[in-house]
């Protein structure tokens, strides 16, 4: 008896950790799952914004489908037709088992850690009438879909443009340069949210913008709100990236709104987010190989050929957080893609746009913590978003015509994929 009593207990614990492992439902968990296999990898900024747009529309579709199948949703598919789903699926297991079957395709070298999640995620669930092994099929196939229907959306070939040369040139290589062709996941097509460019290096614009980052972006400005908030706002190597920003900010969104208590509206808001950040990667991406401009710490230091009386040089300005040690020749610390547009600003004005329509309201209050420990609240989406922009002048990296032009490009295009994708009648998003 004392056995048997010992063996219930350990099989209690052991669901409820299974249940427990992570806050929210199965969609904010496989988010998770996607964020630490793009931790682990170092996976580049772009290419995490591929990962998490296709982690997340193939949740929806395999979540939706069922939906369909059961004649629960009106929804449109992202990418799958749903015509082959079961409408006594499970949508827990579907989610799973696509997100799954995606990351694994993705990033293989995480076979283990996902196994093990998606081994978690089916074990609290009854297979007795075997909706688990319809909804896990249905999701694995939903997942291998998605795969293959992007397995030819121009990123594969690795392309680097090499650096130029002259004032105003962006003097290093672009690497993940492909990505400015990636074709879109919600929008028809980035053409209409391409930058007219910067503006010309004699202009009043241009020096206003120099030096006000010159002064604001500085490593010897010791402001601590403007460090604290470029800070925030940094999402380099070993982190979800700037990409995976806004969906970390979502999760805490959709627990403090109760979302989570519908996997089908979570599963849609992250996938209607992450189109939206993979469309705006390429959109930014786009401008930044065709202007190559340069950025701040190149400008700064090469003022003296700009032909702008506005302007002086500094050869020894460095950005905030750099020191002469740790930004040596050829000062790789002034970024690493060309200048405009900002890729940061133009994910934070989609993002923001996705949430808003989502939420029908703009005022939302939020916090999260950052990729460097950082805790920053705001009182709605796009105040968040214009703080976003901003972190790039304080961080010295950006200027803020490059900022105003990706967060511009940045809501069109948000507003775009909320008035035409995964739509259903008598919703206000």
């Amino acid at each position: 008896m004392y056995k048997f009593g010992s063996l219930l207990v350990n099989l209690i614990i052991s669901l409820a950790l299974a249940q427990s492992i992570w806050a929210g439902n199965t969609a904010t968990r496989w988010v998770n799952q996607a964020f630490d296999a793009v931790r682990a990898t170092n996976t580049s900024t772009p290419r995490a914004g591929r990962v998490y747009a296709m982690t997340t529309v193939g949740m929806y579709d395999a979540v939706n489908g069922i939906d369909q199948a059961a004649g629960n949703s009106t929804r449109e598919q992202a990418l799958v037709p749903f015509s082959a789903a079961p409408s006594s699926g499970n949508r827990n297991a579907a989610a799973a088992a696509a997100a799954h079957a995606i990351l694994l395709a993705l990033i293989p070298a995480r076979q283990a850690q996902l196994d093990a999640a998606l081994a978690a995620e089916l074990a609290p669930l009854d297979d007795s009438d075997g909706s688990v092994t319809l909804g896990r099929n249905w999701g694995r196939y939903v997942g291998e879909q998605v795969v293959a229907i992007r397995s030819n959306d121009e990123t594969a070939v690795a392309e680097t443009q090499p650096g130029g040369m002259g004032p105003g040139v962006f003097p290093r290589p672009f690497a993940n340069a492909q990505f400015r062709n990636m074709q879109p996941f919600g929008v028809s097509t980035i053409a209409p949210y391409i930058s007219m460019g910067p503006p010309a290096l004699s202009s009043e614009q241009y020096a206003i913008d120099l030096n006000e980052v010159k002064t604001l972006g500085s490593s010897t400005d010791n402001n601590p709100e403007r460090a604290n908030i470029a800070r925030h706002w940094l999402a380099e190597a070993n982190t979800v990236r700037e990409t995976g920003l806004w969906l970390k900010a979502s999760l805490n969104i959709v627990e403090d709104q109760g979302t989570v208590e519908s996997l089908s509206d979570t599963a849609r808001l992250f996938a209607l987010l992450g189109m939206a950040t993979a469309d705006t990667v390429a959109v930014s991406w786009n401008s930044k190989f065709h202007y190559q401009f340069w950025r701040p710490g190149d400008a700064i230091r090469g003022a003296g050929t700009d032909q702008n009386p506005m302007t002086e040089s500094d050869a020894n300005w460095l950005p905030r957080g750099a020191t002469a040690a740790s930004c040596p020749f050829p000062f790789n610390c002034f970024g690493g893609t060309p200048e405009h547009t900002s890729g940061t600003s133009t994910f934070a004005g989609a993002s923001a746009e996705v949430l808003a329509g989502f939420y029908c309201t703009d005022h939302i209050a939020f916090s999260f913590v950052g990729e460097n420990g950082t805790t920053r609240s705001y009182r709605g989406f796009k105040s968040a978003a214009k703080e976003a922009g901003r972190s790039r002048i304080y961080g010295g990296i950006h200027f803020e015509f490059s900022n105003v032009a990706g967060r511009e490009a940045g809501k069109s295009l948000g507003k775009e994929i909320m008035r035409t994708r995964l739509k259903a009648p008598g919703y206000c998003h």
